[in-house]
């Protein structure tokens, strides 16, 4: 008993002395606008916080900007998810330590009425011709994100050029402004599942084809390499990741939820993501 008990003292003792170790010690996160725009930040960042000490300042933005980011050393860690380019990422020598964080699923999104039929569609190749045949008013995100990538590889499984497409519209913005800007125009959209739960103004807008496995969208997490920008703070962004890969990270994420349903589901320590 005596030693199980010296053994909680010497684990409280150093977490107390980490916790001090990284007062008034901040971080920047260059993450994706889903993670930001879903309150999944608002309800994680400050249980790290008061666990760490660590401050956790957040650039919200699409992957694709936030990897341009992470090259110009403007952030110490990306929270991302277009797999392909943050192992590229990795590769190139401008991140290390990539670990799987959480998941959730694109949905396409659309009108009630469903003009397009996709709420008849049996695969997500199925869906996107029926948006080409149709010349579906779509709206692309068109900003180099996470889920715009997510969106031209579908295009691409049916070898379709979505600009040849009379209704394709892109928006040039995030995830919330283009679901805004759908909802304005009572069309289509791709969304991932976290920032739909958590949109308001959805007016006519609905879910109308979604579960295909093809739409699973992994997030991963990377540390901003300390050998190409020595001024990234490391031990503090390896703190962070090391915490939301926890099964107390895990379970944070876990326990987020819009009107009883969970936005993000964790990855286990032992996921392979999905490429």
């Amino acid at each position: 008993m005596a030693s199980r008990i010296q053994r909680l003292v010497a684990l409280t003792t150093t977490l107390f002395i980490c916790s001090l170790s990284f007062a008034n010690e901040s971080i920047i996160v260059a993450s994706t606008t889903s993670t930001q725009n879903s309150g999944l930040f608002g309800h994680i960042l400050p249980k790290f916080k008061e666990k760490t000490g660590i401050d956790v300042k957040v650039i919200a933005q699409g992957t694709g900007q936030a990897l341009e980011t992470g090259r110009r050393g403007d952030a110490d860690v990306l929270f991302v998810h277009n797999r392909k380019a943050e192992d590229q990422f990795v590769a190139d020598g401008f991140g290390v330590n990539r670990k799987d964080v959480m998941y959730n699923d694109f949905v396409l999104i659309g009108p009630k009425d469903d003009p397009a039929g996709l709420k008849e569609s049996t695969n997500i190749k199925d869906a996107m011709q029926r948006l080409a045949k149709n010349n579906a008013l779509f709206i692309s995100r068109g900003d180099n994100s996470g889920t715009h990538a997510a969106e031209l590889r579908y295009w691409d499984s049916i070898k379709t050029n979505p600009k040849s497409i009379q209704g394709y519209r892109e928006s040039g913005s995030g995830m919330g402004a283009t679901l805004n800007l759908t909802a304005g125009l009572n069309g289509y959209t791709l969304s991932d599942r976290g920032t739909w739960l958590s949109f308001k103004n959805r007016q006519d807008l609905v879910v109308v084809f979604a579960d295909d496995p093809p739409m699973f969208n992994p997030y991963g997490i990377i540390l901003v390499n300390p050998k190409r920008h020595p001024h990234v703070k490391h031990i503090a962004g390896e703190a962070f990741i090391d915490w939301i890969t926890s099964q107390e990270g895990r379970d944070a994420i876990a326990e987020y939820t819009i009107n009883g349903e969970q936005l993000f589901f964790p990855s286990p320590s032992d996921h392979v993501a999905h490429k």
